[in-house]
C-alpha cells in the first residue's frame, strides 16, 4: 500500500455530519447535494483533500440514506480506511450498526467519530455498541472542534 496517499471514506446516517466533517478538514471541498425539505443532503458524494505529515489524504463522503447503498459500494472501492460519523444527539440507528459491522468484517481500519458532542442533547454513550475498542473521538464538525486532531490521531494509529 502506498502510504503517501490515502483514500479515507466517510460513512454515516442521514444528517450525522459527514459533509460538515469534510468541510471542517477542507473548506474548499466539493459536494453533490440537493435540498431535502430545507436541509441540504448528499446524493452523490462529498470530496475533500488535505496534507497531513507529508501524506495526501483524500476524503470521500457517502450519502446517508439507505437507498444509496449502491453509491456507498462504488465510493468505497479501493479505500484505505474509513470513518463513521455518528450523531450523538440521536439514538444509535440501524444504518450505523450495519456500516460498522461491514467495516469490522472487511478488515479495513476504521473509527467512529462521535459528532455533535457540543450540543446539549449529546449522549456519546448511546453509541457504545458500535464503538467498543474502535478509536472513537468526540468531535463537533460544524464548529470544527477536534476534527483535524481526531483525523490526525486516526491516521497515526492505523497508518
Amino acid at each position: 500500500m502506498d502510504r503517501s496517499r490515502l483514500k479515507i471514506v466517510i460513512f454515516g446516517a442521514y444528517n450525522a455530519g459527514k459533509s460538515s466533517f469534510i468541510r471542517a478538514i477542507d473548506p474548499d471541498s466539493r459536494h453533490i447535494e440537493v435540498n431535502n425539505g430545507g436541509i441540504p443532503t448528499t446524493v452523490g458524494l462529498d470530496f475533500g483533500r488535505t496534507v497531513i505529515n507529508n501524506r495526501k489524504i483524500y476524503l470521500f463522503g457517502t450519502p446517508g440514506q439507505e437507498r444509496f447503498e449502491f453509491v456507498r459500494g462504488i465510493i468505497s472501492q479501493g479505500m484505505d480506511g474509513a470513518i463513521v460519523v455518528a450523531d450523538t444527539t440521536h439514538d444509535l440507528d440501524g444504518l450505523t450498526v450495519q456500516i460498522c459491522d461491514a467495516l469490522s468484517a472487511s478488515g479495513h481500519p476504521y473509527a467512529v467519530f462521535l459528532n455533535k458532542c457540543d450540543h446539549p442533547d449529546s449522549s456519546p454513550g448511546r453509541y457504545q455498541a458500535v464503538t467498543g475498542t474502535v478509536f472513537s473521538p468526540e468531535i463537533s464538525a460544524i464548529a470544527g472542534g477536534n476534527t483535524v486532531d481526531a483525523l490526525c490521531e486516526f491516521l497515526d494509529i492505523h497508518f
